[in-house]
């Protein structure tokens, strides 16, 4: 089988994407309460920012210059002690409403990813890494919540203060204020030279980073492969130069943003270094009061030290840009199965159906002139036609990549055909909903896959609302009830990550009861039994042939002595059939399937000749006994 490669979208902004952001602002409209309480403490508080060093200007110039009396001084000592505790409890719930934010961003943010991975289709999955989707749930999400409900949030604040003091400035003397508006500009022009470098070297640092996370998933997942075949050193190898590159990316970008911090420093420092020559010689002269310089020079650095912390924000916002852009790609990611409206209207959507409108299946199956391919001009399947009766077993033999695969993720809709239909119970199966055919369908897999838990929890993911006595019943079916009555807690065994507890027979058995329990219209096995034991794999067909009466059967074969007695078996090769009948008819033309089956038997033949062998020479040798 072929499929299309991930291929991770790239980004060329230089500067902040206005709209990005408002995108991601949009997504978190759950959160407006928060919003609306910290954007009415931010004001509050850069009200009590301006008040105080007004404030500072009165005691100066009334109290150090002897114009004011004891009482005076005391109301006005209250007044600022109240106003100085006011402002600190104002600060208090402004970080507690941005700790809550930051929690409910990041609950929001996932909460949407997570929901559009469940929507998103088979396919998706089958190209994307998880390695990928795991760096964009954990590590992005929490970089771009922290930065929405921080530094957002503080560089509201500073604007607030900011506005605050640029009325009072101009208000209170234009000509020292516009000394601090001066160097605006040119701090505007740096922030942009160093921005666009920090976003640049931060898009490499995510993407870096997405790939260090997806070899950590594989190097977890296929930990037993890395050991077997000693990869340990050519997986620290390559571990090794991707973090190399991650830290050079990073020590680049934060370079970039140590720079701008001194730069932005330095600007406000010489502009209040004018302020002070400027106002010392207005106040020799007698122009100016001293309380007045004392109140811009506070002013000053509270319109700089926003500024510096605007800057930093920005630098900040570059490095969760390349966050944003990758949660947004994820959620722009559409489903490639969709129902039609009418469909959704009637039967639901996978993640809100309705059950109850779903009609009873059959298992009536036909594919007409059905054709399919992955990659545009590479036909996988062509003019495939089929049409099985509800309760056959339909068969499927070939060699790997000849599209034996296809035809059953076709039938269970992971892919839609791309010429030709499909029809189930004589109707277009699009024109019923994927929820609709996945609930009757049973799938066995060649490598199953079992969730952390019981094996009774893994039973009744099947159906969910199974009893215990339905789990028992749908294991005694598929004779898995004794080996698990066997295992050190029965049914309450835990199976490990993946059932790594158990081995590939057990795990097999259990998503065969898994499977059985669901009772489905449509079976499907791609290679159940080519993984086992020939002990297990005749447990195995046994079981096969008791779940499949009266339910349509689709099996992928490699074992041809598992499909002997299915109603009719085809050959496919290169996306074509060659060669269909039951197994006498096949067999009597003597062709690909004659071959192929002759092969397996006489190896399996020789195979228990030799075991037998085995046996006899160790019944004959002779037993040595030791004398005392």
């Amino acid at each position: 089988m072929t499929v299309t490669r991930f291929e991770e979208k790239t980004y060329n902004t230089d500067s902040l994407d206005v709209q990005l952001w408002k995108r991601i602002l949009g997504l978190l409209k759950n959160q407006r309460h928060h919003l609306v309480k910290i954007a009415c403490l931010n004001i509050v508080i850069a009200m009590f920012d301006v008040l105080l060093p007004y404030m500072n200007k009165i005691a100066i110039d009334t109290f150090a210059t002897g114009k004011g009396n004891n009482t005076q001084l005391m109301i006005f000592t209250i007044v600022f002690l109240c106003g100085v505790l006011i402002q600190a409890g104002l600060v208090y719930l402004y970080f507690l409403q941005a700790g809550r934010m930051e929690s409910e961003t990041a609950h929001e943010l996932r909460k949407n990813l997570f929901h559009q991975l469940q929507s998103l289709s088979y396919s998706f999955f089958d190209v994307t890494p998880a390695g990928w989707l795991l760096s964009r749930i954990t590590s992005d999400v929490s970089r771009l919540a922290e930065i929405l409900s921080w530094s957002l949030m503080d560089c509201a604040w500073g604007m607030s203060t900011m506005i605050g003091a640029t009325v009072v400035m101009l208000v209170t003397n234009w000509r020292l204020a516009l000394l601090v508006f001066a160097v605006v500009p040119i701090l505007a022009f740096i922030a942009r030279y160093f921005n666009i470098r920090i976003l640049k070297n931060y898009r490499e640092v995510r993407r870096i980073n997405s790939k260090i996370t997806n070899g950590f998933s594989e190097g977890i997942t296929g930990a037993q492969t890395t050991k077997t075949l000693v990869l340990e050193d050519m997986n620290f190898r390559d571990f090794e130069q991707d973090t190399s590159s991650m830290r050079k990316a990073s020590i680049k970008a934060i370079t970039m943003s140590s720079l701008l911090y001194p730069l932005v420093s330095f600007l406000s420092s010489f502009s209040i270094a004018a302020i002070l020559i400027y106002g010392g010689h207005q106040i020799l002269l007698g122009i100016l009061q001293f309380g007045t310089l004392v109140m811009f020079t506070q002013y000053a650095q509270q319109f700089f030290d926003p500024l510096n912390q605007i800057a930093s924000v920005a630098a900040e916002l570059q490095m969760a840009q390349a966050s944003a852009e990758r949660i947004l790609w994820l959620l722009d990611e559409k489903p490639k199965i969709k129902d039609t409206p009418e469909v959704v209207e009637k039967y639901g959507t996978e993640l809100d159906p309705k059950p109850e409108n779903y009609e009873e299946m059959h298992g009536d199956i036909e594919f007409d002139h059905v054709s399919f391919h992955y990659i545009e001009g590479e036909e996988v399947l062509k003019d495939f036609s089929l049409k099985v009766s509800a309760g056959q077993t339909i068969a499927l033999v070939g060699e790997t990549g000849s599209g034996k695969s296809t035809i059953v993720n076709l039938l269970c809709r992971f892919y839609e055909p791309t010429e030709g239909h499909i029809l189930i119970d004589g109707r277009e199966y699009r024109e019923r909903s994927v929820g609709w055919l996945h609930s009757n369908l049973g799938y066995v897999l060649q490598s199953p896959h079992l969730f952390s838990g019981s094996v009774r929890d893994n039973v009744r993911f099947g159906r969910l609302d199974a009893t215990d006595e339905d789990i028992v019943n749908a294991c005694r079916l598929v004779n898995a009830d004794s080996f698990i009555r066997e295992l050190e807690n029965g049914y309450d065994t835990e199976v490990g990550e993946g059932g790594g507890r158990l081995s590939t027979g057990q795990k097999q058995l259990i998503s065969f009861a898994r499977a059985v329990i669901a009772d489905p219209r449509i079976f499907i096995l791609d290679e159940a039994t080519s993984s086992v034991d020939t002990e297990t794999e005749q447990i195995i067909q046994d079981t096969i042939e008791h779940v499949m009466k009266g339910r349509t059967s689709f099996v992928v074969a490699h074992r041809l002595s598992t499909i002997v007695n299915a109603d009719k078996i085809l050959v496919i090769k290169n996306g074509v059939v060659t060669e269909q009948g039951t197994h006498d008819e096949l067999m009597e033309q003597k062709g690909y399937y004659y071959r192929l089956y002759t092969n397996q038997f006489n190896e399996k033949l020789e195979a228990e000749i030799l075991g037998v062998r085995e046996e006899k020479q160790e019944e004959e040798l002779p037993d040595y006994e030791s004398e005392d």
